[in-house]
C-alpha cells in the first residue's frame, strides 16, 4: 500500500517534472549524505557486532556475562534519546561525524545479538577439525566461523541500513539532513507535496538496492543442523596480554553507548529549569506506550511466521518476492507509510480512520522486517528433514508445526516480539498521524518538549521510555539458548 502510493504519485507528477524535481543540486546532496551515512553506518556496525561478539564468546574476558547484558542494553535507548543525549550535553555533536557515531552507538545490537545467538549454536567441534587440519584461528574464523554467521551478519546489517534510510529523529536532533529529514520538511510545509513524493519515491529504490545485496550475499546455503552436535561449549581463547585493553575498549562502547545517556537524562532530572513530573500525563502516555507496542508486537510476529516459512521451507522466486516485498516500507519515513493509511482508509474503508488498529496496522507495515530477519534466523538452523519425519510417523502439518517446528523458534519467536516492541515504544510520526484523538504515547510526549528545546521536561518521557524498554531488551538476551537444547524429545 505505502509503494502504491509512492507510485501513483509519482506517476501522476509526470516524468518531465519529477526530472526537475531530482535533478538539482539539493538532492543530489541528499543522496550523498544518506549513501554515506548508511554504507558507513553498516559496516561499523558489522564489524562493532562481530567483535563483540567474539569477545563475549569466544574468550576469556572478565565478566563476560555481564558484559553481554550491558553490550545489549542500547537497545533500551531510542536512537534520538540518545541523539538528544549527545546534542544536549554538547551542541558541537552534529553533522556526519555525530550521526555516524550516535547512529552507530544505537543499532550495533541490531548485529551484535544475532551473531552471539549464532556463536553459542555453533558445534565446536567444527573449529577443532578445522585446527587438526592445520589451520590457524584466522583462517578457521574465515572459512569455517564467518559462514555460519551469514545470515546472522546480513540481516542485522540489513535492518541497519533500513533503519537509516527512515531515521528521522535522531538525525534531525543531530542537524545531518538526508532524504528523510527532507522529505519530513516538504511535507510539513506542503503536505502530500510533489518534491516530497518524488524523494521517498528515490528511498524506494535505495531500499531495492539493499535487499538485492543482501539477496546475493546471502546465496541459498542452508545452515541447518541434524542432531546435537557436541554437547558442549567452545573452549574459550586465551586473551593473554591483550586482556586488558581489550576489556578496556569493550567498557568504552559501553561507557559511551550507555553511560552517555544515563548521564544526560540523570543530569537534566536534576538540574534542568524545565523538569516537572506531571503523574496524570506521564501514567496515560506510559500506558498507551504499553498497550500499543504490545498489540503491534504480537500481531506483527505472528504476521512474519507466513512469510519466513515460504522464504525457508518453499524457496522459490514467488517466496523470495514476498519475502522481500516485506523490507520495503521499513525504508520509507512514517510519515509517508501515514499518509498512505490515511488516503487508503478515507476512500476505502472510513470507518478504520483514526483508529487504533489502523495504528497497528501501519506499526505492522513498518516493522515486519525487524520479525521476519529474527524469526527466518530461526527457522534456517531448525532442520527440515525433522518435519519429514514427523510426517511419515503421521502427523499432520498443523501438528508438527506444533510440535517440532514451533518449539525450535519459539526463542527466535519471542526476539522477533521484543524487537517490534521496542521499535514500536519509540516510534513518532506514524503515531502522531494515525493515533486516535487524545491518544499520546511516551515518544511523542518527549518529542514535543525536545523539539522546544526544554530538554528537562523531555527527561521523565526519555526516562519512561528506557524503563519500558527494558524487560523486552532483558528478554532478548535471554532468547539465545542454543537450538539443539530445544530439540523435542
Amino acid at each position: 500500500m505505502p509503494l502504491a502510493y509512492v507510485a501513483t504519485y509519482v506517476v501522476l507528477i509526470g516524468p518531465s517534472e519529477l526530472w526537475q524535481l531530482l535533478a538539482r543540486p539539493r538532492i543530489v546532496e541528499l543522496l550523498r549524505n544518506t549513501i554515506t551515512l548508511a554504507v558507513a553506518c553498516m559496516a561499523a556496525t558489522a564489524v562493532l557486532g562481530v567483535a563483540l561478539g567474539l569477545l563475549v564468546e569466544r574468550t576469556d574476558l572478565p565478566g563476560r556475562r555481564l558484559w553481554h547484558g550491558l553490550l545489549v542494553a542500547p537497545l533500551a535507548v531510542p536512537a534520538f534519546v540518545n541523539g538528544y543525549a549527545w546534542v544536549s550535553l554538547d551542541r558541537s555533536v552534529h553533522g556526519f561525524a555525530g550521526a555516524f557515531v550516535v547512529v552507530t552507538l544505537s543499532y550495533y545490537p541490531l548485529v551484535y545479538l544475532p551473531v552471539v545467538a549464532m556463536l553459542r549454536r555453533l558445534d565446536p567441534a567444527l573449529e577443532e577439525s578445522a585446527w587438526s587440519l592445520g589451520h590457524s584461528r584466522a583462517r578457521t574464523f574465515r572459512t569455517v566461523v564467518l559462514p555460519q554467521l551469514r545470515p546472522a551478519l546480513l540481516g542485522g546489517a540489513l535492518l541497519v541500513g533500513l533503519h537509516l534510510l527512515a531515521e528521522f529523529g535522531a538525525l534531525s536532533l543531530l542537524r545531518f539532513p538526508t532524504f528523510t529529514t527532507a522529505i519530513y520538511d516538504q511535507y510539513g510545509s506542503t503536505f502530500n507535496g510533489a518534491a516530497a513524493t518524488a524523494m521517498a519515491g528515490v528511498l524506494v529504490l535505495l531500499c531495492l538496492v539493499l535487499l538485492m545485496g543482501e539477496l546475493r550475499l546471502r546465496g541459498d546455503r542452508r545452515y541447518a543442523r541434524i542432531g546435537r552436535g557436541a554437547a558442549r561449549g567452545a573452549t574459550p581463547l586465551a586473551l593473554g596480554r591483550w586482556r586488558w585493553p581489550l576489556l578496556g575498549a569493550v567498557g568504552a562502547v559501553v561507557a559511551l553507548a550507555v553511560g552517555v545517556p544515563a548521564f544526560s537524562l540523570l543530569r537534566w532530572l536534576v538540574a534542568g529549569t524545565s523538569t516537572e513530573f506531571p503523574l496524570a500525563e506521564l501514567g496515560a502516555a506510559l500506558g498507551s506506550t504499553v498497550v500499543l507496542a504490545l498489540t503491534g508486537a504480537v500481531v506483527t510476529t505472528l504476521a512474519a511466521v507466513p512469510v519466513v516459512w515460504l522464504a525457508v521451507r518453499h524457496r522459490g522466486w514467488a517466496s523470495t518476492v514476498i519475502e522481500r516485498s516485506t523490507y520495503v516500507a521499513n525504508a520509507l519515513p512514517g510519515i509517508v507509510v501515514g499518509l498512505a493509511l490515511v488516503v487508503a482508509s478515507l476512500r476505502l474503508v472510513p470507518v478504520v480512520y483514526q483508529t487504533a488498529g489502523l495504528l497497528v496496522a501501519a506499526y505492522a507495515i513498518l516493522f515486519l522486517p525487524r520479525a521476519v530477519v529474527t524469526v527466518r534466523a530461526g527457522l534456517e538452523q531448525a532442520p527440515v528433514v525433522l518435519d519429514d519425519v514427523a510426517h511419515s510417523l503421521g502427523s499432520g502439518p498443523l501438528e508438527t508445526a506444533r510440535r517440532v517446528t514451533l518449539p525450535l523458534i519459539a526463542p527466535s519467536l519471542g526476539a522477533g516480539a521484543a524487537l517490534v516492541f521496542l521499535a514500536i515504544s519509540t516510534e513518532l510520526t506514524a503515531t502522531l498521524m494515525l493515533s486516535p484523538i487524545g491518544t499520546r504515547t511516551l515518544a511523542t510526549e518527549f518529542w514535543s518538549a525536545s523539539s522546544e528545546l526544554r530538554y528537562g521536561a523531555a527527561a521523565p518521557y526519555a526516562l519512561l521510555l528506557v524503563l519500558v524498554s527494558i524487560p523486552a531488551t532483558v528478554l532478548l538476551m535471554r532468547m539465545d539458548t542454543p537450538a539443539a537444547e530445544r530439540l523435542p524429545a
